[in-house]
């Protein structure tokens, strides 16, 4: 075993009444590693409770998926918490089984520190069943704990999970100092002072040699969002929109093609098309004729008034196979007052655009928001067939209230939400249950007509 000092990076499991591997992957995780690698003598062990993909046979675990790379997970049925007594749905624990993951980190050298992560504010259960295995396991070892959950919900992170250190926002200015303070000087490559990344495009690449599962890999071009829509944490993750250079992707995208051979890589910038004249189209073309096969996906949503004849042809002659627009609801009252970015002109026009440069309507996925505060059943109908009527598919995506949003404030100030309330409650699963006037019988409708066939 190697005489290094070793430290653990850990994104948990999910804990939710329902998930599905949307090509999802810790990349604020894998970016740190690739920080701390690069300026540290630090042995690096990872483990990630949502990579399926390492479930041995002996489980017979055949995961349900697409051509496309996104796939079920294995769940193991657990306790509802009190708050959700009510509803009548399962809860259960996504990712690894957690006798596996129990196994796997018993075989690890006790680490000097345990970085952990958590993507939506409401799969926080599982940071705390992380961090009980963790202490069974290593004891009283430091557990840093980063990522949106502990960004947007600090002080429910610092209270409830067990970690040592909450640390919110982008980690890269932040990571090595915790990590001096705990190990020393001695644990660094360099004894001059420590590395500042101005930008986004100062970082070095994530760390995605660490993975079990690299025929998936999740990118970003831009971080932020210029937008200010009422319901988006976008811009409480990160203060300002920041693109990088063309070339940067560029270079990183050939490189984990050559080392790693990569079948999917998912764009998950909030504006990947924003400036796409010197940033997307600038990438595209740059990678053409790059080994045939690479598909690309967009699960963010694009923005259907930048999708020009031009942009068209450039995303389908690049392999671009799943696409999702932005447009929430196609009522032009809710539009404006929800931020106003799109409009239901700029989605005909862009499916147009996209129909001519060779893609097929029924391809195409429209975003439409549930549940948004003072929306009612035949508003989303009336947006479900609106996109039904252009031929592209309605894509169902369930209001969240995330707190420091103008939309969770409307809830706090209505007295539906109180503003310590738990995380739970931002499931995007619940609202019919505590604070929506949409009922489950709504719902039921909704659900049907946006899978149903023909306009409704």
């Amino acid at each position: 075993m190697s005489s290094r000092k070793h430290l653990l990076l850990l994104n948990p499991w999910a804990y939710d009444f329902t998930a599905y591997d949307f090509w999802l992957r810790p990349l604020g995780l894998l970016y740190l590693a690739s920080v701390i690698r690069q300026y540290t003598n630090y042995e690096l062990d990872y483990l990630d409770c949502l990579d399926c993909s390492q479930i041995p046979s002996s489980y017979h675990f055949q995961p349900k998926g697409q051509s496309d790379g996104r796939r079920s997970f294995f769940k193991e049925e657990v306790s509802k918490p009190e708050i959700f007594r009510h509803i009548p749905r399962k809860f259960s624990r996504y990712g690894l089984p957690y006798i596996q993951v129990e196994s796997l980190l018993s075989q690890l050298a006790p680490p000097e520190a345990v970085l952990l992560t958590c993507t939506l504010t409401y799969w926080y259960p599982g940071v705390q069943a992380a961090v009980e295995l963790v202490r069974k396991i290593f004891g009283s070892v430091p557990v840093i704990l980063g990522g949106v959950y502990a960004t947007l919900c600090p002080e429910h992170a610092r209270s409830q999970t067990g970690a040592d250190l909450v640390l919110t926002g982008p980690g890269e200015n932040q990571i090595l100092s915790v990590l001096r303070d705990i190990g020393g000087q001695e644990q660094f490559k360099s004894r001059a002072e420590l590395p500042f990344f101005p930008d986004f495009d100062s970082l070095p690449s994530p760390a995605y040699e660490l993975a079990h599962n690299t025929s998936v890999l999740a990118l970003l071009t831009s971080r932020g969002c210029p937008f200010h829509c009422t319901y988006c944490a976008s811009r409480l993750l990160y203060q300002r929109f920041e693109q990088r250079r063309p070339e940067k992707v560029v270079s990183e995208i050939r490189h984990f093609r050559q080392t790693l051979s990569p079948e999917q890589i998912a764009f998950y910038d909030d504006a990947l098309l924003l400036n796409h004249d010197q940033h997307l189209i600038k990438i595209l073309e740059a990678l053409a004729g790059l080994n045939p096969g690479l598909r690309f996906h967009t699960p963010n949503g694009l923005h259907p008034r930048e999708i020009d004849p031009a942009l068209a042809r450039s995303l389908k002659i690049s392999g671009f196979e799943s696409l999702f627009l932005s447009l929430e609801t196609s009522d032009p009252a809710l539009l404006a007052e929800t931020g106003a970015k799109v409009s239901p002109e700029d989605v005909a026009r862009a499916l147009l655009n996209l129909e001519s440069a060779g893609f097929s309507r029924s391809q195409i996925s429209v975003y439409l928001l549930v549940g948004l505060p003072g929306q009612d059943k035949n508003e989303v109908v009336e947006s479900v067939r609106f996109v039904k009527s252009l031929g592209a598919r309605p894509r169902l995506a369930y209001f969240s209230p995330v707190p420091g949003t103008e939309d969770w404030s409307k809830l706090v100030k209505a007295g539906q939400l109180k503003a310590d309330s738990d995380p739970l409650l931002q499931n995007k699963l619940v609202f019919p249950y505590f604070w929506s006037q949409f009922t489950l019988e709504d719902l039921a409708e909704i659900k049907r007509l946006a899978a149903g066939q023909g306009a409704g």
